[in-house]
């Protein structure tokens, strides 16, 4: 994510060049909703570049999340229903499943009701602030075994992008639904990560998972998630979408009225970007670059996991944030003429290989991610423009750590430790300056 309030953009720009009742909606969570999930995998083939779907084969315990969201007419109200198969790849028994309900720090909130594991009522608790659902098990989930987790819930949905950039909100007329389901955290040696995140970075630490997603909306607006869309019908003024995801850390949805669709193809995956007509040349503009950072980071990484990659323009107060196969822009920098259009949406394409296909823990260690989305767009503008290029972008980045005064703090801490200056100082600016001494020392080919 390209962490910058607007505030902070404009100053870098000087450095580098009481909520509405619940209305009632008809609610065809029974019809919509698969009741169980596929037999095997391979039907994520379809989202998949192909060389990856060997791949399918070694994640057969990885959760699989099946959802319906129902979209009110007002785009500010969701009705959903999730059931999630869930599967203990631990070497120990868990007693519990932990769930993290992010709509509850996001000004929004999320409640949750009707949950049963295995078919069986159980009674959940909370804690932090309502951001965590914890699931009792009746008897230890043993290694190995799996856990089927049903439970539907509610999202209201703020109307303002104050908290954590708008990540999910409801604002001139783009519904913007990020992290919006229960979400299994990463168990590891800590246990369960479940802090309650910084505003200033990213949310989410989570494992590669499957999602089969189901969406009634109005007719009217045009819908863009993770994945791929499987199947559509009309149905009156409503419609059903469907996408499947997969392997993949998070699921997006997004959703407009004023929405059109610009489709690029190349190196053997469909580009889109979703955005308003006024932001056409943005968007095309966009386009190109993406296919290019493609390009680049096929050529020095590894290729592209899946055979599309979509944008979606947003109010969000970030200047650009990642999510599996999708990238939200803001509409703030969406005019072509903006320095900032190019690196941030290679930026944020960067981050499909570092934060998704390479995971990491972006809530302690964002600069495993970020720095590294940094250093890979430096080797973007090597690639394509050459030395001054680069040399343009280690201008831009040395200036990020200026802006702190050359401050210096580590890089490799927590999100929590930096205040919001100092994260894009430090993460964006000193971590992409170490990773590009490691290359001048270790060589290239290193």
């Amino acid at each position: 994510m390209k962490k910058f309030l607007l505030l902070t953009f404009i100053a870098l720009l000087s450095i580098t060049s009481c909520l509405p009742a619940d209305p009632q909606t008809d609610s065809p969570l029974e019809a919509l909703l698969p009741t169980t999930p596929p037999a095997d995998l391979s039907q994520f083939k379809n989202g998949l570049a192909e060389e990856y779907h060997p791949i399918l084969d070694e994640l057969t315990h990885a959760s699989i999340y099946v959802i319906n969201y129902v979209i009110a007419d007002d785009l500010s109200h969701v009705d959903s229903r999730q059931t999630v198969t869930y599967t203990n790849t631990e070497n120990i028994a868990l007693n519990e499943v932990n769930f993290r309900l992010f709509s509850n720090l996001f000004s929004g909130e999320m409640t949750v009701k009707n949950l049963t594991v295995n078919g069986n009522a159980v009674n959940p608790s909370y804690s932090l602030n309502n951001s965590l659902l914890i699931v009792p098990l009746a008897s230890p989930l043993q290694p190995g075994e799996t856990a089927s987790i049903r439970m539907d819930f509610k999202i209201t949905v703020p109307t303002s992008v104050d908290l954590n950039y708008g990540v999910q909100a409801y604002y001139n007329d783009v519904l913007a639904l990020g992290h919006a389901y229960p979400m299994i955290p990463v168990y590891d040696d800590e246990e369960w990560n479940v802090e309650i995140p910084s505003q200033s970075g990213d949310v989410i630490y989570a494992d590669m998972s499957f999602f089969i997603v189901t969406v009634d909306a109005p007719k009217e607006v045009t819908l863009v998630g993770s994945g791929v869309e499987v199947s559509r019908q009309d149905n009156g003024n409503r419609q059903q979408v469907r996408f499947e995801a997969g392997p993949v850390r998070d699921f997006y949805l997004a959703a407009s009225p004023q929405f059109n669709v610009y489709v690029k193809e190349s190196n053997g995956v469909t580009l889109r970007f979703f955005t308003k007509e006024e932001y056409r040349k943005g968007a095309e503009l966009a386009l190109e670059k993406a296919a290019d950072a493609i390009e680049v980071f096929n050529e020095r990484y590894a290729t592209y996991p899946y055979t599309e990659l979509d944008f979606v323009s947003t109010p969000t107060m970030a200047l650009g944030i990642e999510y599996p196969g999708v990238i939200a822009i803001t509409e703030w920098i969406m005019d072509p003429q903006v320095d900032y259009l190019e690196a941030t949406t290679v930026h944020e394409v960067a981050h499909q290989w570092f934060y998704n296909l390479v995971g990491n823990d972006q809530l302690d260690d964002p600069w495993l991610d970020e720095s590294l989305a940094q250093f890979a767009t430096l080797q973007y503008y090597s690639d394509l423009y050459g030395e001054l290029g680069m040399q343009l972008y280690r201008r831009d980045i040395k200036g990020r750590w200026a802006y702190v005064g050359n401050k210096e703090m580590p890089v490799g801490l927590p999100v929590s430790a930096y205040t919001n200056v100092e994260y894009s100082g430090i993460v964006y600016g000193r971590g992409a300056l170490f990773f590009i001494a490691l290359r001048d020392e270790m060589g290239q080919e290193s």
